[in-house]
């Protein structure tokens, strides 16, 4: 075949376009096909220019089939594609490229390197399985905090569900549990950020070939906005996607940001199919975060959705011996224990607790004792609002009637039990912000009407019962001690 004219090679590819966007997703016909222009035509050869290195790569190693029928189709079985690449840009603003052949990898002379990028470090450990052959491994750093792992985190009813679902993921190849991607959310401070970085580090010890990132929500957005800048939007979208783990932290901070939304749509969906596994986390269920495209909270509302609670008092006891045991410092089992029963919002406040009573003792050569924790404690908890706490509630009455706490969870009848029973849900009702369900759990394992049905009971006799009104006025007063 001649060389043709300078329209036909235009046409030519075309030609190539429509037949390739009819075999592709729109997304992926926008990001990767879209942007490439043709050239020329020599013979059989074409010649089109792709826009970034990070484009060259996606090319060789995920359409070199569809881009080697649609060449076919327009040029024959002996057609060849050559790409022009840019490579660096200097000051007259010419820009430099070199002309590699699509394929095979094997011959290509020297090249070209990716472009530095602020995302990636370059080093010889661990190599991606992704990157084309000849390319230099990428060693992308995990981000990942040595400390937050699965042994130093206390596992309890408040989190079991999560916890449990994610050794699953971490014991297995990545991506192949149906806990994929794995969505943890919380309030802030319930260990949520601990557990996605326990899973990132235990799947990097059982798969060390495989490249584990974590990465908050706002370094995800300052990079996005870094490559915007730069112009490098494709080379940071293709980055993650070189990722087998993609952990991001705080995911509700990126409400509102439309672009970056959209590059994590891309991300997401190119990790998903491929079978990479996700993990996200947020102080939000996905059914209650606000400011989201509907195709990221569509995606988002596919994950295996997990919940981690306020830990009850047994979790809180566990956690501050574990925290304890780390340090090589022992409490008094009294002082663990006022310690758990006083400070019960999250894990963060009662490890700050923790913290005050050893420096007061430290600083002061005091003793630890538990006047010095109620001293400490008493101005630690009014300062930080503390919120009275169910199982608070529970010990709190079942020693002012003198009975087992464990008596108070039973299903029985008898009115030594019941009526303290009652004033438990009369209590949480009034002081916690958990929902009747939870609270009836707690108490006997009753539903919400039976909840409804002890506060109306509880607060009849409070007005016409004097004993009642003696009884609930006394345990009131106690619990703000």
């Amino acid at each position: 075949m001649t060389q043709q004219s300078t329209p036909d090679h235009q046409l030519v590819w075309q030609n190539c376009l429509d037949f390739i966007k009819d075999c592709v997703s729109d997304n992926t016909y926008k990001m990767w096909f879209a942007p490439i222009k043709s050239v020329s035509l020599q013979g059989s050869c074409l010649t089109v220019a792709l826009p970034s290195q990070a484009c060259f790569e996606w090319l060789e190693k995920s359409a070199q089939k569809v881009i080697r029928t649609a060449i076919r189709k327009e040029l024959g079985e002996k057609a060849r594609l050559k790409y022009q690449i840019p490579v660096a840009k200097p000051v007259d603003d010419n820009p430099i490229t070199v002309t590699v052949p699509s394929s095979p990898v094997t011959n290509v002379q020297n090249p070209p390197r990716m472009p530095r990028n602020p995302y990636m470090s370059t080093g010889e450990g661990n190599p991606n399985p992704d990157l084309l052959p000849g390319l230099k491994a990428l060693s992308i750093p995990s981000n990942l905090v040595d400390s937050l792992n699965f042994d130093n985190f206390v596992e309890g009813k408040c989190n079991q569900f999560a916890y449990l679902a994610g050794k699953a993921i971490a014991n297995a190849a990545p991506g192949s549990t149906p806990y994929n991607p794995f969505f943890i959310y919380s309030d802030t401070g319930l260990g949520k950020t601990h557990l996605a970085h326990a899973i990132g580090l235990e799947i990097k010890a059982n798969f060390p070939d495989k490249v584990v990132l974590y990465v908050s929500s706002d370094l995800f957005m300052q990079q996005f906005l870094e490559a915007c800048r730069s112009n490098n939007r494709n080379d940071f979208i293709y980055f993650y996607q070189n990722v087998d783990v993609l952990i991001i932290d705080d995911i509700q901070f990126l409400a509102e940001k439309e672009k970056t939304q959209e590059a994590f749509f891309h991300i997401f969906n190119y990790l998903q199919q491929r079978k990479k596994q996700i993990i996200i986390t947020s102080d939000k269920s996905p059914a209650d975060i606000t400011g989201f495209d509907t195709r990221v909270l569509y995606r988002l509302k596919w994950s295996l959705v997990a919940e981690l609670t306020p830990p009850d008092f047994e979790t809180r006891i566990a956690i501050l011996n574990k925290k304890l045991e780390n340090q090589g410092i022992e409490f008094p089992q009294d002082v663990t224990e006022y310690l758990a029963l006083r400070v019960t919002a999250n894990v963060r406040e009662l490890e700050g607790a923790m913290i005050t009573i050893l420096a007061q003792s430290s600083i002061n050569h005091r003793e630890i004792t538990i006047d010095l924790a109620k001293e400490m404690i008493d101005k630690y908890v009014r300062s930080t609002a503390r919120e009275i706490s169910i199982e608070f509630i529970q010990r709190t009455v079942a020693d002012y009637f003198n009975i087992a706490v464990d008596t108070i969870n039973t299903s029985t009848r008898r009115r030594e039990v019941a009526q303290p029973r009652q004033i438990c849900m009369y209590f949480a009702k009034k002081y916690t912000k958990l929902p009747l369900s939870t609270i009836g759990k707690s108490c006997g394992n009753k539903d919400h009407a039976t909840v409804l049905h002890a506060c109306r009971v509880i607060a009849d006799l409070y007005e016409t019962d004097k004993k009642m009104h003696a009884d609930i006025d006394e345990i009131d007063k106690k619990m703000k001690l």
